[in-house]
């Protein structure tokens, strides 16, 4: 299945999506776990598009949160950051590493 084809059926089933969450929801698709010709079954794509949006959703949240320890963290002296100070850091390159990874699929890392 092509990106165009896959993005006609998601405009099918939410036509008030924006270009954007269509174009967006087309790549994470087609990194996701499954072969795109799976989706040609509206409840097969359906069933991809919450398991997508809730592995999104999740990696969103932990985003946020270490958004917010990153800040709390840059108010600090770094020659005095504590090993709970340095995992933050090591943290906040894993939830980067996911998001990432969720954008451009499988890249064999383990994260």
């Amino acid at each position: 299945m092509k990106c165009a084809e896959l993005a006609d059926r998601i405009e099918k089933l939410q036509p008030s999506a924006d270009t954007r969450d269509v174009a967006r929801l087309c790549l994470l698709l087609s990194n996701g776990s499954c072969p795109v010709d799976n989706l040609s079954d509206d409840s097969k794509l359906t069933r991809a598009w919450k398991e997508m949006g809730l592995r999104l959703q999740a990696a969103t949240d932990q985003h946020a949160a270490m958004t917010e320890e990153l800040e709390r963290l840059a108010q600090s002296d770094p020659k005095r950051f504590t090993p709970d100070q340095i995992w933050i850091l090591i943290r906040a390159i894993k939830v980067q590493s996911q998001i990432l990874q969720l954008y451009i699929g499988d890249t064999g890392l383990d994260v």
